[in-house]
């Protein structure tokens, strides 16, 4: 059967599967008045065909076809990418079979009738139809286009991580370098600190890229790998203390994991330097655990104390970054008088503040 006379590129194509030419001829007749061009196929395999050759808009399937119904057919339709929507058609009234081809797939399910009102319920059927498909459509292409802008950005982010951990690496070559050619012990020791200070905030960066996440890190995995490097940066002869990391998986807003990683650096270095006497090894145990919303750490070790109300330590400038770095995170932060040895203790909440 031929396509309805006009312009037929600027009709909507509907394919008719239905072994009744009659019902055919009188569909294209009834549905060419309402502004759709209609091909019939007799049979599913020459409806197939068809789909497959592009081209149809819509399609109206048969229940009752020879020696097949529709509900054998639909499936294979619904499984063409992209493909158009089907209005199921039956002369029976049996609610299953509607049920049965709305499950398949089908877009609508209608009575066969050959009164003018039928045709015009399938037309409005159809155009329904091809609304709702025009909609997946679109909101599938919009998808894709918020995708691939996710994901260029992504990449930009990552280019940018990974440049300010280069950044921040080569800064800190720069003060080993100084720091080599400088005889002054106190010069050195300063500058060593402030190169494990760069340090914990280049490994953040280094994370961030490494594992392409986005505004976050994963504090546990974070602060592994910064004590290690912390550990084999001071561990010697002279020092020959371990840490020992008990975290819980815990991801944390990159400003606030720069911080923690700051205070968590600072504390460590402390324990490294004054814990434990000249050669004598020691442990410094770091806990992270998560509970009501908050996040406590705890840096600890048994070594020989500290007051807090003392006189400060070397130039004082850590215990100035840790007060600093302790307000920015609104947290809790202070040092229990009853462990044998030295605990801090910093309690912070792990929302965004509002």
């Amino acid at each position: 059967m031929s396509n309805s006379s006009g312009d037929a590129d600027a009709l909507i194509h509907i394919l008719y599967i239905d072994d009744d030419e009659g019902l055919a001829l009188l569909m294209q007749k009834n549905l060419a008045r309402r502004g759709f061009s209609v091909e019939w196929a007799q049979n599913g395999s020459a409806g197939l065909a068809r789909i497959a050759e592009g081209g149809i808009d819509a399609v109206v399937l048969d229940h009752l076809l020879s020696g097949e119904t529709g509900l054998d057919i639909l499936p294979c339709i619904t499984s063409v990418p992209d493909h158009p929507p089907v209005i199921y058609a039956t002369g029976s009234d049996d609610t299953s079979i509607a049920v049965a081809a709305l499950k398949a797939g089908a877009d609508d399910y209608m009575l066969k009738g050959i009164s003018a009102d039928y045709f015009d319920l399938l037309a409005a059927a159809l155009e329904q139809a091809l609304e709702r498909a025009r909609f997946r459509r679109e909101t599938a292409q919009a998808q894709e286009v918020i995708r691939q802008q996710r994901d260029h950005a992504e990449l930009l982010l990552a280019e940018v991580n990974h440049r300010i951990a280069n950044s921040l690496g080569l800064v800190g070559a720069l003060i080993r370098m100084q720091s080599s050619m400088t005889k002054d012990q106190v010069a050195i020791d300063a500058l060593h600190e402030t190169q494990m200070r760069i340090n914990a905030i280049a490994s953040v960066h280094r994370r961030l890229y490494t594992n392409r996440q986005i505004g976050s890190v994963q504090v546990d995995e974070y602060l592994n790998s910064l004590l290690t490097e912390l550990e084999a940066s001071m561990r010697d002869d002279k020092r020959p203390h371990r840490i020992v990391l008990t975290a819980k998986p815990v991801n944390l807003a990159t400003d606030k994991v720069i911080t923690l990683g700051l205070i968590v650096s600072e504390l460590v270095t402390n324990a490294f330097k004054y814990a434990y006497p000249d050669s004598v090894s020691g442990e410094i145990r770091v806990f992270v655990d998560q509970t009501d919303g908050q996040l406590r750490v705890i840096v600890e070790d048994d070594g020989a104390g500290f007051d807090p109300e003392g006189a400060a330590r070397g130039t004082g400038l850590g215990t100035r970054i840790l007060t600093a770095m302790a307000a920015s995170l609104k947290s809790d932060f202070a040092y229990d008088p009853g462990h044998d040895g030295t605990r801090a203790m910093l309690v912070f909440s792990l929302h965004e503040d509002k």
